[in-house]
């Protein structure tokens, strides 16, 4: 799987309730949940984010409570992947579970800058940054989880397997 796309860039720490504040967790709709998706880390991200941008994050991406609405929301915003330096446990078990594609790289999450276009290629853990050219290697999943992220999460990719 490979992505292209505009880059959306937060720091670290950036907590469950910045990507989906605790208001909004009455639903588990990802599409009403990706209307306030990252709004108290940058109030115009929702109105701004469109299907196939990239965010990129510092360290610690998705710490905080333990919720799936955080993935959910990326994800249902259209945000087509998510590189960091890290990420918070539970929030990469979360994302791998709902489907959400994920790299960690410290060195794409220190130079891709906001606004640059990325290429990602899961199958490699390739990190291309458009405007730049400089490319980044990111460890890869192993093969089973890519197959989870195609199905599209953990339940489908059990469906399928049935």
């Amino acid at each position: 799987m490979k992505f292209t796309g505009h880059v959306y860039k937060f720091g670290s720490n950036i907590d469950t309730d910045a990507i989906i504040p605790a208001r909004y967790l009455n639903t588990f709709d990802p599409a009403e949940l990706a209307r306030h998706c990252m709004e108290d880390a940058d109030p115009g991200f929702p109105s701004k984010v469109k299907a196939g941008d990239i965010i990129v994050a510092d360290k610690n991406f998705g710490c905080g409570s333990s919720r799936e609405h955080a993935p959910i929301a990326i994800k249902g915003a259209g945000v087509a992947c998510v590189v960091a330096d890290s990420f918070a446990r539970i929030f990469y078990r979360n994302a791998i579970n709902i489907g959400l594609p994920i790299l960690e790289s410290p060195e794409a999450a220190a130079a891709i800058q906001e606004g640059d276009e990325i290429e990602v290629d899961l199958e490699t853990g390739l990190i291309k940054n458009l405007r730049s050219g400089e490319v980044y290697q990111a460890t890869p999943f192993p093969e089973f989880m890519q197959r989870i992220m195609a199905q599209g999460g953990l339940i489908n990719y059990v469906k399928e397997s049935e």
